[in-house]
């Protein structure tokens, strides 16, 4: 799948939630409130699951590009840690494990023992991130996000002494990335349940050169750096 059929589906899926809220029918402050002390909080706690679908950003040294990327879907489970600072504001982190698959077709290559590259990299993500919220309707309140996240890949191979003459993709075990993202939280009568949209985006470049300059895999890349998108179900 491309990074555009992607986008699309994402809209649909945002399209999707807001007649969720709207059909929901809690704009309306003659309804009973769930959970309404939920907020005062001042530390509270949850957990995390979802779907990834993540590529690379590939900046070349010249014209041609000669990766053809697809994007296959992964999945993600995490924790909830969540600081409210005041009723609007409030400073969250959400560790977690991002399995990942990402496929590659280098066209400059002409055997699929050469020219496909499977990529599964495992992240262990430890972020910060603010949270802007609305005030709340009835029981839904939308909110926005983003911070930064340090990323550990488990698969990354990066001290391995074999390259892709071998068979092997290599990338740099730790990523700096950051994030950004819109949810909807509603609150149900014994937890408060978020879907949420996040775009991640890597600052740094990932990839391992071949032990051979003139590589055909990697000789022409400046810079491959992640970016992706995922879908959050938040339970606090």
């Amino acid at each position: 799948m491309s990074m555009k059929q992607l986008l699309k589906y994402i809209l649909i899926i945002l399209i999707f939630w807001l007649g969720i809220g709207l059909s929901y029918s809690q704009y309306t402050d003659d309804i009973p409130k769930n959970r309404p002390y939920f907020d005062k909080k001042e530390i509270s706690w949850g957990y995390y699951f979802g779907m990834n679908f993540y590529d690379f950003k590939i900046d070349y040294d010249q014209p041609y590009e000669h990766i053809i990327q697809e994007a296959h879907p992964g999945f993600q489970v995490g924790l909830v840690g969540n600081l409210n600072i005041n009723p609007n504001l409030s400073l969250r982190t959400e560790p977690g494990v991002f399995f990942t698959n990402r496929k590659l077709i280098f066209r400059n290559l002409l055997t699929p023992k050469d020219s496909i590259r499977e990529i599964t990299s495992n992240y262990v993500q430890l972020p910060i991130s603010v949270k802007l919220n609305t005030i709340r309707y009835g029981n839904i309140r939308p909110y926005i996000t983003g911070g930064l996240i340090f990323a550990y890949n488990l698969n990354s191979w990066e001290d391995s002494n074999n390259d892709n003459a071998a068979g092997r993709f290599r990338m740099h075990s730790k990523v700096w990335m950051y994030e950004v993202g819109i949810g909807l939280e509603m609150y149900l009568y014994y937890f408060k349940f978020t879907p949420s949209i996040r775009g991640v985006f890597s600052l740094q470049d990932e990839l391992v050169r071949d032990n051979d300059p003139n590589s055909p895999w990697t000789n022409h890349i400046e810079s491959m750096m992640t970016r992706g998108v995922y879908i959050n179900l938040t339970f606090e």
